[in-house]
């Protein structure tokens, strides 16, 4: 082979094997995922956020890593948690809940942000439009604090007698306020009246039912929260203690042996934020990804429960029920 033609093919050859060795040494991507919540009770999430990592072609350790930073339901954790992700220079930052999303926000103008929030993202300043999500956040818009007229409504179903309904709510919350007034304006339409009982932490709950049972209240409603939807079994038992009937966001309360819940799937939201996180590993930016809506919601009803407090369910609603567990 003459030495020009020699040159040539090695040089052809090294053009077409370049590619693939910068990108062998391209460093792995690291995924920050911000949790309200505490690892111990978001196993079945997790699963769920990395099942839509894999659905866009990434693997824990594989080809893309993890840094969990988790806030045990400690707002006031986030803010540390999210400048951390950030100085470890992550790739984007996944969160769920408003208060993540916006410590989040806070924390960094640079690196991508996937959040879920049951908020409206625009009203609360995440991104500027649905479609067209300007700057460096996008995510999932799942309902969730617009559900608590629906959630009375579904109780008053099932307990038409109650009156006084307590209101289990955190009042750390962003969205806490708004749901009030919301579920407020549902009670004066059907005549029922709303005691708000408030906790942040695992004595102030202990101390929201010692006022719920001294107050005499009839049933009770549990606000959609990263740090009340964390201890599902601790609220279930408190109920059950005070004879309550209640209705929950998440499928979680009604396995743990709550009466009914009503709400959007957890773990779905979980998935597309995984997805969209694949997506901005492969390249996309946030502003060209809009944030998404989820609308699909669940009824899980115990009949076990309903038998141990007396209730019998309405043929029709057991109808409508996604799920019986009996």
């Amino acid at each position: 082979m003459k030495r020009r033609a020699f040159i040539t093919l090695l040089g052809g050859a090294a053009a077409m094997w370049w590619p693939l060795a910068v990108r062998a040494q391209q460093p792995t991507p690291v995924v920050g995922f911000l949790g309200s919540r505490s690892p111990d009770d978001s196993v079945d999430l997790v699963a769920a956020f990395r099942t839509g990592l894999n659905e866009m072609g990434f693997a824990e350790n594989r080809n893309a890593r993890i840094e969990f930073r988790w806030a045990d339901g400690h707002y006031d954790r986030l803010s540390t948690l999210s400048a951390d992700l950030v100085a470890r220079q992550v790739t984007v930052i996944c969160t769920w809940g408003l208060p993540g999303a916006l410590a989040a926000k806070a924390a960094t103008t640079k690196i991508p942000v996937i959040f879920s929030t049951g908020a409206d993202p625009v009203e609360f300043g995440l991104v500027s439009s649905f479609s067209r999500p300007t700057g460096n956040l996008t995510g999932v818009a799942v309902l969730t604090n617009t559900l608590a007229p629906k959630q009375l409504e579904l109780l008053h179903e099932v307990a038409p007698t109650a009156r006084l309904i307590a209101f289990l709510a955190n009042p750390r919350s962003p969205i806490a306020e708004s749901d009030k007034r919301d579920l407020q304006s549902a009670a004066n339409v059907t005549g029922q009246q709303i005691l708000v009982v408030n906790a942040s932490n695992e004595a102030e709950l202990d101390l929201a039912f010692t006022a719920i049972a001294r107050e005499h209240a009839d049933a009770l409603l549990v606000m959609s929260d990263p740090f009340l939807n964390s201890r599902p079994d601790k609220i279930v038992t408190l109920a059950a203690r005070n004879a309550l009937p209640a209705i929950y966001q998440w499928r979680e309360f009604p396995l743990a042996g709550g009466l009914m819940s009503y709400g959007t799937i957890n773990a779905d939201s979980y998935r597309q934020v995984g997805i969209y996180a694949g997506k901005i590993l492969n390249g996309a930016k946030p502003a060209d990804l809009p944030v998404q809506q989820s609308v699909k919601v669940e009824l899980i009803i115990n009949l076990k429960t309903a038998k141990t407090l007396g209730i019998t369910f309405p043929t029709t609603l057991l109808g409508r029920a996604d799920e019986v567990i009996e």
